[in-house]
């Protein structure tokens, strides 16, 4: 009796792109969301793409005390992000392109400021989220911050009432490192105890469970408060701390 047996390599395959009929399907621009300013004289077109990259989808996700937050950029994993901007005064008919945007933008927590003069928002990249204003006067964006904000609780930047200064929550300087899960080694159990009446307690999603948990919290949300200028110069407002919300 003979054998034929058949050998096969393991290929490494790559995702492929589609036929053309089907990315017009898939690649369609969505509307984008508008915003108009409290004397209905703005508008601002934010854009977003129709579906989120593998990029995106392979983030990095800790759920803590009801939180989704990408541990490496410090935001909500669970936001949208937006791509582009545009702007239009209310009986224009044309609309204007935001210059000077990130080159790779991903928009968030955008915001007038009082006087209706700036628009504020967030930039995500790769290690971390920026802070940029938009000067509506000369629709002309520019960077204020390096990636050091802490939204990891929402919004991290709250605009004063004189539209030149923000309080903007960052990230401590000697931020400690996040424990992982791996090298959590408990040094001894965890009790829990009874009295053996029953009560109805409410279920919340992803409760703080261990020591751990409490630390890698403490980590994510601790943060110092700045005040800064638009023009870049800035003073340290609320030192270190548990900061939800400004």
């Amino acid at each position: 009796m003979i054998l034929a047996m058949t050998s096969y390599s393991q290929k490494n395959i790559e995702y492929q792109r589609p036929p053309a009929s089907i990315l017009e399907l898939v690649d369609v621009e969505r509307a984008p969301i508008v915003s108009i300013d409290s004397k209905k004289e703005q508008m601002i077109f934010y854009y977003r793409d129709a579906f989120k990259s593998l990029n995106d989808l392979n983030q990095p996700e800790m759920r803590l005390a009801g939180l989704r937050i990408n541990p490496t950029t410090n935001i909500s994993s669970t936001v949208s992000f937006y791509n582009n901007i545009k702007y239009k005064k209310l009986l224009d008919k044309e609309l204007m392109q935001i210059a000077n945007l990130p080159s790779i933008a991903r928009i968030a927590h955008a915001s007038f400021s009082p006087d209706e003069t700036k628009l504020a928002f967030t930039n995500t990249v790769a290690n971390g989220v920026e802070l940029w204003i938009i000067d509506l006067s000369n629709l002309t964006a520019k960077k204020l911050t390096e990636s050091i904000l802490n939204a990891n609780s929402g919004t991290p930047y709250s605009w004063f009432s004189n539209s030149e200064s923000l309080l903007v929550k960052t990230l401590p300087e000697n931020r400690q490192a996040l424990i992982k899960a791996e090298d959590a080694l408990p040094t001894g159990p965890i009790v829990t105890t009874s009295d053996g009446q029953i009560s109805q307690n409410r279920t919340y999603q992803d409760l703080l469970k261990s020591k751990t948990d409490e630390t890698n919290f403490e980590i994510l949300m601790t943060s110092e408060i700045w005040k800064m200028n638009i023009d870049g110069s800035k003073v340290i407002w609320k030192e270190s701390g548990l900061h939800q919300s400004i």
